[in-house]
């Protein structure tokens, strides 16, 4: 059974390049452009992990961060990744702070991803 990873991110050359680093290695890859979207498919798809950008149209990434481990609370144990151009120290400070269990900066490595 694929692990399936949700890739929540508004730029769609990243998407790509994610997402076909991570379906080479054997991964299912969901994709939400939006917050919204991207609860709706925590819910409805249940994903393993969330890869999740800082930067999105509708809400930011660290609130929705913040979001997924309240809503999931001990029910489930899901892993969040951000992946953002927000390098500042501060900005990862809040990431953790807001649950993210690891903190990518953009431009990154895609091998290293896949990894993490």
């Amino acid at each position: 059974m694929k692990l399936k990873v949700l890739l929540v991110d508004d730029e769609k050359d990243i998407v790509r390049l994610v997402r076909y680093n991570l379906e080479k290695e054997g991964y299912e890859v969901l994709v939400a452009y939006d917050g919204n979207t991207a609860m709706d498919m925590i819910w409805s798809k249940q994903p393993d992990v969330v890869v999740l950008d800082w930067m999105l149209p509708d809400t930011p990434g660290v609130d929705l961060c913040q979001q997924i481990k309240t809503d999931l609370g001990a029910q489930k144990r899901m892993p969040v990744i951000m992946l953002t151009a927000r390098a500042a120290e501060r900005d990862r400070i809040a990431g953790f702070e807001a649950g993210a269990d690891d903190y990518v900066t953009k431009p990154f490595s895609p091998r290293e991803l896949v990894l993490r």
